[in-house]
């Protein structure tokens, strides 16, 4: 697996091939589809022969006959039965487009209809207008070596740093197609880890989605997961993507695997729901931190404003700005239902859906229905500089409508930052420095698998342990709810004597109006006769404005206090930096 690396440089230096007539921005609509087609030859290579001898036999058959037939055959969901492969194409250099076309056209139509998403026809027209055709198909036909032996798990990987090397030279965010592994495994440990016991029962069978499945990470590393712990088991994995090149690749691999290709649909997940009706016992995601959903708008707000609850957006509606929490309830409600089965979702976001909008709010609103339906189950903060496009904090969210019995009516936080280790001389226990960064990506939590120390272990034995500690503490949900509560003063005349209405009733001035939130768990009334009548005495509350908002303020319950330092040490210092100063001047001087 180490050099996945070496392989993906190899690959992109093909590129190098189109420099003077490509762009470096569409580099990848030729190098990404090329790459496809050599795995997708590579897979069916050990059967070809015999493909294309059935073919022959049973070419008369109608295709939804022949297919079968030939799948049977390939050992795999697809088949070529064109004579060529790439050794056969980079054998013709006069007739290569031609023959590249009923290689292409020979796949089965599971295939075939991946490669259509590459808009690859295109590609061929401009490649044999400029001469570079045949060369990049011999460049791919001589690479045999680089795509033998090749498991799924290792071309994810190829074809991920591909895309972010693509990326980066186009100035796209990276970050948009894919999730570090090691992140991607932790989020699977937590989802998986109160069901290994279920997990483990002889050919058990369960669903997981993604619906913004780039191309196809979270599912492969959770179905590698449940391989790992139970090789009868069969993980059904479902998603959908709106960027056409991942959404080829994730079904590409989806064909090796043996998974269901028609399970992975393309569009938006919001406006073009593919999997409308489905329900399903996982689900993973991690959506475009701080993405807008105007595309999306009229057709969201239409859900949200004639379906209510019984649609996917009842809870509210977040900022314009900001679609994050909208992916959450898409999710939740694809939630099964049932008591005893139920659902489970890990989320990655970043700060923001934690605490952004006021009581009342969109997401205020959002996070309350969560909360109070006692969805939310654990929160990890983790180490910044895990991804490849950004340095910010980000947060795994652990939502489930089945929770242990000892979970009820508790949320569970974990502070996986290790921003309290950063200047500490002993190893971090949440995460390891990377030697070369990639992109923003300085960090990465450490496994047990590539060699590190197993901080994965670390922090899912945390999370099964439910017990609290300096990285772990346990609410009631209702901890992280309150009541906003307007605080009104009387308006007075330039007399200074206080006005009323015609009913008598006092007029409230604006100008001195505000607001305090108390948590719920406290008594408003206590709270305003205790904190605020002693400094405002003609202060009331106006009871008809108050709101019930919920946000989760992760920094201040684990804040640790440290003493400010003692100024003679900082004397100390000033004076010591002053005479290093003054020897440097005098070495100067």
């Amino acid at each position: 697996m180490n050099n996945f690396r070496e392989k993906a440089n190899f690959i992109w230096s093909i590129a190098d091939l189109l420099r003077g007539h490509y762009k470096q921005a569409d580099y990848g609509k030729v190098i990404l589809p090329f790459t496809v087609l050599r795995r997708l030859d590579m897979v069916l290579e050990p059967t070809k022969k015999q493909v294309l001898a059935a073919y022959q036999k049973h070419k008369d058959k109608k295709p939804e006959i022949l297919e079968p037939i030939l799948n049977g055959i390939s050992r795999v969901k697809f088949h070529n039965r064109s004579k060529f492969g790439f050794t056969e194409l980079a054998k013709d250099h006069n007739n290569v487009a031609a023959n590249l076309r009923n290689y292409i056209n020979g796949f089965s139509i599971s295939a075939r209809e991946i490669i259509d998403y590459f808009s690859f026809e295109d590609q061929i027209k401009k490649l044999d207008e400029y001469d570079l055709l045949y060369l990049v198909i011999k460049h791919f036909a001589d690479a045999k070596e680089k795509f033998e032996n090749i498991d799924p798990m290792e071309m994810g990987y190829i074809f991920e740093e591909l895309i972010r090397k693509f990326a980066e030279i186009s100035n796209e965010t990276a970050g948009e197609h894919f999730t570090p592994r090691e992140v991607i495994r932790l989020m699977v440990n937590l989802l998986f880890a109160n069901d290994k016991d279920i997990l483990r029962k002889e050919g058990i069978v369960k669903t997981l989605y993604d619906p913004a499945c780039g191309t196809g990470g979270m599912l492969s590393v959770a179905d590698e997961y449940l391989h790992e712990l139970n090789s009868s088991a069969r993980l059904e994995l479902f998603g959908q993507e709106l960027n056409p090149e991942s959404y080829a690749i994730c079904k590409s691999d989806m064909l090796i695997k043996g998974q269901n290709p028609a399970n992975i649909k393309f569009g938006n997940s919001f406006s073009q729901d593919g999997l409308e009706d489905e329900k399903f016992d996982y689900m993973l995601s991690n959506p475009p931190f701080g993405v807008d959903w105007k595309k999306a708008q009229k057709f969201i707000k239409d859900e949200y404003e004639n379906k209510g609850y019984a649609g996917r957006f009842g809870a509210g509606l977040p900022s314009i700005s900001d679609g994050s929490l909208l992916f959450l309830q898409h999710m939740i409600s694809k939630m099964k239902q049932n008591v005893k089965e139920g659902s489970r979702i890990a989320i990655v976001f970043n700060g923001s859906p934690l605490f952004n909008g006021s009581a009342g709010s969109g997401p205020s609103e959002i996070r309350k229905w969560i909360i109070e339906n006692d969805m939310l189950e654990a929160i990890v903060a983790m180490p910044d500089q895990l991804f490849y496009n950004t340095g910010i904090a980000t947060y795994i969210w652990i939502v489930t409508n089945r929770k242990e019995k000892k979970r009820k009516g508790k949320v569970q936080l974990i502070n996986a930052s290790g921003s309290d280790w950063e200047n500490a001389d002993k190893n971090n226990p949440f995460y390891v420095k990377m030697m070369r960064s990639l992109g923003n990506k300085r960090k990465e939590i450490g496994d047990a698998k590539n060699g590190k120390p197993d901080q994965i272990k670390t922090i899912t034995e945390i999370y099964e342990a439910f017990e609290e500690g300096d990285y772990c503490k346990i609410f009631d949900k209702e901890n992280f709810g309150y009541s906003r509560i307007t605080v009104e003063r009387p308006k007075r005349n330039d007399k200074g004597e206080i006005e009323t209405d015609k009913k008598g009733e006092l007029v409230p001035d604006s100008d001195l109006r505000d607001y305090e939130n108390i948590p719920l768990k406290e008594d408003v009334e206590k709270y305003f006769k205790r904190d605020v009548l002693p400094h405002l005495p003609d202060a009331w509350i106006d009871h008809s404005k108050t709101k019930t908002g919920y946000e989760i303020n992760f920094t201040k319950y684990f804040y640790k206090y440290k003493p400010l330092r003692r100024l003679e040490e900082i004397r100390k210092d000033i004076l010591a930096l002053e005479e290093e100063t003054m020897d440097s001047l005098k070495e100067i001087l």
